[in-house]
């Protein structure tokens, strides 16, 4: 393995340590100014939240991922660094780390996420392969998860023109079993991107978290197919909270494949039944320009610290439902970043979890 960097190192253990999310992770940062300086304040952050100190990733085994990723021919791309997509660093809750294997510079080209119903019917799949190929046609790259169904058929349908699938496991696991075959041939003609290290087999709260990715990814979102509670709404949902495009296909009121998408388009979403609605949708004059946000962390933030008085009031607001982050600064007239250091120590004594929407709640 050629030496890496001892920021990157760091980086990766902050990333994969316990108890340290998205948004924890770049809160460290900008308070601390670097990973390694993070690393070494955890233990008290975690001691003033209540709790004890997380399971730090150690050196060894970053380095060892780091190899692995090597070797199989993938590679990492860093948010606020190099090839990280602009799309996806606009979210909250970016990766702080990818680990993608094929051809990063599909990231670059204007995209659209298509997702749907595993168990979804013939003639739903055929238009998704279609959709899909039309769209990869007009130059769209195709965005979606390599699940059994829809996904699979838009991947089919835009091989030839450009995919990324995002996979809930790590890039060298195929899941499912059967889609070994369409997986290595997009990693090798397309891209396939994971927010887990290399060996990681994919587990029910990793999907949600795959989910956010795709539509981050994307100017906007197409549903083809999907039941009122499936992974494909949480999708559209993702999209929707990251100001993208949610756009959906019609389908019959008998058939319950289909009451998630006519859901979607009563509460708004945008109908589809070609390729032209779709790119009327995601044409540049009607989406802003995506540029991805300077994260510079060099130099520590001035840090309000929390005492012992904020860390009771804001404990005592929070119970096991989520609550927005706003909402317990106005109740408790703290200011912001008191509120902030609070949560964060909770979080990293394993006792908050955070919500999408910006909400937490205790564990």
């Amino acid at each position: 393995m050629s030496e890496a960097p001892d920021d990157q190192i760091a980086r990766l253990r902050l990333i994969r340590s316990e108890n340290i999310g998205p948004i924890t992770y770049f809160q460290l940062l900008a308070r601390f100014g670097s990973a390694t300086a993070a690393l070494e304040a955890i233990p008290d952050l975690a001691a003033r939240g209540g709790g004890r100190a997380p399971r730090l990733a150690s050196r060894s085994t970053v380095e060892r991922e780091i190899e692995q990723v090597a070797r199989i021919g993938a590679r990492y791309l860093f948010l606020g660094r190099g090839l990280y997509p602009p799309l996806l660093a606009e979210i909250e809750t970016a990766p702080p780390a990818l680990i993608v294997k094929g051809h990063p510079s599909l990231l670059d080209r204007p995209s659209a996420a298509m997702v749907g119903a595993r168990n979804a019917s013939a003639a739903a799949c055929r238009f998704a392969r279609s959709l899909a190929q039309a769209l990869g046609e007009a130059g769209i790259v195709i965005v979606s998860g390599l699940a059994r169904g829809i996904d699979s058929a838009v991947h089919d349908g835009a091989l030839e023109t450009g995919t990324i699938a995002v996979v809930a496991g790590g890039v060298d696991i195929f899941y499912p079993p059967e889609n070994e075959p369409r997986q290595r041939a997009i990693a090798e003609r397309g891209l396939v991107v994971s927010e887990q290290p290399p060996g990681v087999e994919p587990r029910s709260r990793h999907f949600p978290s795959r989910n956010r990715i795709i539509a981050g990814l994307a100017h906007g979102t197409v549903v083809v197919e999907a039941a009122p509670r499936s992974g494909s709404l949480i999708t559209a949902r993702c999209a929707a909270e990251c100001g993208r495009e949610v756009m959906a296909v019609p389908g019959s009121p008998l058939d319950p494949r289909a009451q998630g998408c006519n859901q979607l388009i009563r509460e708004g979403a945008t109908l589809v039944q070609s390729a032209d609605d779709v790119l009327e949708a995601i044409a540049p004059s009607r989406i802003r320009p995506f540029r991805q946000p300077e994260r510079d962390y060099g130099k520590p933030e001035v840090v309000v610290e929390a005492d012992d008085d904020a860390r009771e009031t804001v404990t005592r607001m929070l119970n096991g439902t989520p609550v927005p982050v706003d909402e317990l600064i106005r109740q408790s007239n703290l200011p912001p970043a008191v509120v902030q250091t609070v949560l964060l120590e909770l979080e990293l004594a394993g006792r908050l979890e955070r919500h999408a929407g910006g909400k937490v709640s205790l564990m």
